[in-house]
């Protein structure tokens, strides 16, 4: 992976199945790049035929895993627990793993952001990604489900929060997948998770968090830990294991549940 402003001549095309008319198909048509926020990291622009996806690259030289990161139902970088994303994205290039953090082009629309999931995927193919883990929250957390079934550039699936819509069909997905929910989410019941966990195919596991509400902030520090050991493993090979489990978060000062 180049720590470097990437190609603006790599071209790459997704359709999705059933599209007979081509409306669901994206192309990559030049890529841009600016300095990020954060030292090392970018701001890119992937200009496409169906409109620009804006997002932050965080990139490893040479690394060849790496993360892609989508938000809820009205997009954003950030991510669920008091901005998880960015921490992931230091946490993780540390161990060599590239992350991409995903802007919406149309937040809501759900198959145009699974095209941005998989648009995101196919750019870091195209800058030397092997394998990919998409981490998605919420709306994100079905589009990552179904984004995983349509791209052989990923590895596993990390669904926290996930709604039902955008699931149907996820014994199709065919790869690792980790279901993340609070017992005490008012916005999406984790119901939801749970549903999905039995209908999924193995490898799968859940992890509910008591007293843990939709945004997941009562259990930020699990939850980082958590992902910084399943990410790593799923890029690695290592065998995912079926399992289903509940954590009390440790106390402290954090809000009530939402």
């Amino acid at each position: 992976m180049l720590a470097a402003a990437p190609s603006s001549r790599t071209a790459y095309s997704r359709r999705m199945p059933g599209d007979e008319d081509g409306d669901l198909h994206l192309r990559l048509t030049r890529v841009a790049a600016s300095p990020g926020e954060t030292p090392g990291s970018f701001r890119v622009v992937l200009e496409t035929t169906r409109g620009d996806i804006q997002g932050i690259l965080h990139p490893v030289e040479g690394g060849t895993g790496a993360v892609v990161c989508v938000g809820g139902a009205m997009g954003g970088l950030e991510g669920p627990a008091a901005g998880l994303y960015p921490r992931l994205a230091g946490a993780l290039n540390v161990l060599g793993i590239t992350v991409m953090r995903v802007e919406y082009r149309h937040p809501n629309q759900f198959d145009e952001c699974v095209l941005d999931a998989l648009a995101g995927c196919s750019f870091l193919r195209g800058i030397g990604a092997a394998q990919v883990v998409l981490v998605g929250h919420s709306f994100g957390a079905a589009v990552v489900i179904k984004a995983g079934e349509l791209s052989p550039a990923v590895a596993a699936v990390a669904s926290l929060s996930p709604q039902l819509y955008g699931t149907r069909e996820v014994e199709r997905l065919g790869k690792p997948l980790l279901l993340v929910h609070g017992t005490a989410d008012s916005i999406l019941d984790h119901e939801a998770s749970e549903d999905v966990f039995r209908r999924a195919l193995d490898p799968r596991e859940i992890v509910l968090y008591a007293d843990t509400g939709h945004s997941l902030i009562q259990a930020r520090a699990e939850i980082d830990a958590l992902l910084l050991e399943w990410i790593p493993a799923r890029l690695a090979g290592q065998p995912a294991t079926t399992s289903r489990s509940e954590v009390v978060p440790a106390p402290g000062q954090q809000p009530p549940p939402a």
